[in-house]
């Protein structure tokens, strides 16, 4: 009998796409978490029948890249809350627009 390679493909895809996203005000949260679900619903399914599995290093070690990507969105998003909770919107555009006008003004 030949044995099933686990996808781990979808899992970095998610978790580099979640990544880059985690900038845009900690968005990135919902496709690392995708991909910590879907990585963590397929080791299980491979643990409860292990010998029919072939890549199970391989899985946990793109967990582990979710479950990272995963924790550095909840930290943005903390960071968001805080940031409009002490500045407020205003102060945070405010903020924004100046580093902007800097980094244009280094060009």
């Amino acid at each position: 009998m030949e044995k099933q390679k686990l996808n781990t493909t979808l899992i970095y895809v998610l978790s580099v796409f979640g990544f880059l996203c985690c900038c845009l005000l900690g968005i990135g949260i919902i496709p690392s978490g995708i991909a910590f679900f879907l990585s963590n619903k397929q080791l299980n399914e491979a643990y409860s029948d292990y010998e029919n599995y072939e890549n199970i290093e391989a899985m946990k070690a793109a967990k582990i890249v979710a479950l990272v990507v995963f924790i550095i969105n909840i930290l943005m998003v903390i960071r968001v809350i805080y940031v409009f909770s002490t500045v407020g919107y205003d102060g945070f555009m405010e903020q924004y627009n100046s580093a902007i006008e800097e980094w244009q003004q280094n060009q």
